[in-house]
């Protein structure tokens, strides 16, 4: 198995007798340079690295998780335009995320930009690959929508991320760990600690943080504090408007590389918050769970894969809600211990050890499939032939995809 990653440089590393990792020299992506991006460069002329990694490895399957410079790369695959590159391996798109989520928190929603979305989904990326996976049902519904009017018939399976079991655990919470956590982030003794992980970046909803221990402040009694761990472009707006409104109630501790710091901090912290009510998945939450830490999250999007009202405290992603939400996972610790322990059972069922063996089933699936071979288990829906005339664009873009892919 090799993994081609955007980098600083090119690099290889080699893990085991069976793993190599590439890294590809990339720039930073120009929305959020948090992210690096692999330009087309990389494999549309013959000396690019991607395309060199492709000739001397001949892949039987290729996974693309990019939704806007790699697609292309599938299309080029599947029709063997790349003449150096002799194999035709089956091209799969993985989706951890939705564009139109993407473009909404980037670059605003309107109709133009629905329209967009849709028909680069439909025939830009959709059709582009021989099949798909997504991370949620959530994540899949607008491959669901872009899956209606195509000639070949795609398969899409459905299958979730997972979480480390072994190094997160309730077994990490301790007196003493948690009254040096009240002093790293300055909080009372006595304080309810609240603990949000994740990047700080436009789409991920942070003002709610904000807003609900707004709410929590304003009931008076408990002091709570917020510890968030993580970085990204909207830190230092994030934290300017958290100084302001919410002073000395709020403590940034980083990114946290450090596995067993994390663990630790998990641990040992009251609440966990997840404000995004688009998250694709939601790992941090899931690993709140695997550390026995009572969990809010909205009421939508990916997390309701694995989170509902016997493990969690689901609910509208409002100020309020959120606050009492809080407020009873604080207080009340017959449901709280409840809800932990259902918790623990969903993070176990979702560790990663269990979580690869179902990719692994799945891509050994999907090389039956390449070869006209039975697979032992259907896609969670496939896509549907065309009907009816549709627009004059969707005809004429149908018409050139179709003649390009369709007998490939």
């Amino acid at each position: 198995m090799c993994l081609v990653v955007p980098g600083v440089e090119d690099q290889v590393e080699t893990i085991g007798p069976c793993t190599r990792i590439y890294s590809v020299a990339s720039r930073h992506a120009p929305l959020n340079p948090d992210y690096r991006l692999m330009l087309p460069n990389a494999y549309l002329r013959k000396g690019g690295r991607l395309r060199q990694i492709l000739r001397e490895e001949k892949p039987d399957v290729v996974e693309v998780c990019d939704k806007y410079t790699l697609n292309y790369l599938a299309a080029m695959l599947r029709t063997q335009m790349m003449g150096d590159v002799t194999v035709r391996p089956l091209v799969v798109g993985l989706s951890c995320e939705r564009m139109d989520d993407n473009v909404r928190a980037y670059l605003g929603w309107n109709k133009p930009a629905r329209w967009l979305v849709n028909f680069y989904m439909k025939w830009l990326y959709f059709s582009f690959f021989d099949h798909h996976i997504a991370n949620s049902e959530y994540t899949a519904e607008e491959l669901r929508t872009a899956s209606s009017g195509h000639v070949i018939r795609r398969g899409v399976w459905i299958r979730p991320m997972g979480v480390n079991t072994r190094d997160l655990s309730p077994r990490h919470r301790s007196s003493v760990a948690r009254h040096g956590l009240l002093q790293q982030v300055g909080a009372e003794s006595g304080s309810i600690l609240l603990l949000s992980v994740g990047r700080l970046a436009p789409e991920k909803n942070l003002p709610l943080l904000i807003d609900t221990l707004e709410v929590l402040q304003r009931e008076g009694g408990t002091p709570y504090h917020l510890i968030l761990v993580g970085d990204g472009v909207r830190r230092s707006e994030f934290l300017a408007q958290a100084a302001a409104r919410t002073p000395n109630r709020v403590t940034w501790l980083g990114h946290v590389r450090d596995r067993s710091e994390l663990a630790r901090i998990y641990a040992n912290c009251d609440v966990f918050l997840h404000p995004n009510p688009r998250e694709p998945f939601g790992i941090a939450p899931l690993e709140a769970m695997a550390s026995g830490l009572p969990v809010v999250v909205p009421d939508s999007g990916g997390v309701t894969t694995y989170a509902d009202s016997t493990n969690a405290w689901v609910v509208p992603p409002s100020a309020n809600s959120f606050a009492r939400a809080v407020m009873e996972a604080a207080t009340n610790a017959a449901l709280r211990d409840q809800k932990a322990g259902r918790a623990l059972e969903t993070a176990f069922n979702l560790r990663w050890d269990r979580v690869a063996d179902s990719f692994l089933d799945l891509y050994e699936d999907l090389g039956r499939l390449a070869r006209g071979q039975a697979t032992r288990t259907g896609a969670d829906f496939y896509s549907t032939a065309p009907r009816g005339k549709g627009s004059p664009v969707a005809r004429l873009t149908a018409s050139v995809v179709q003649r390009l892919l369709a007998t490939r």
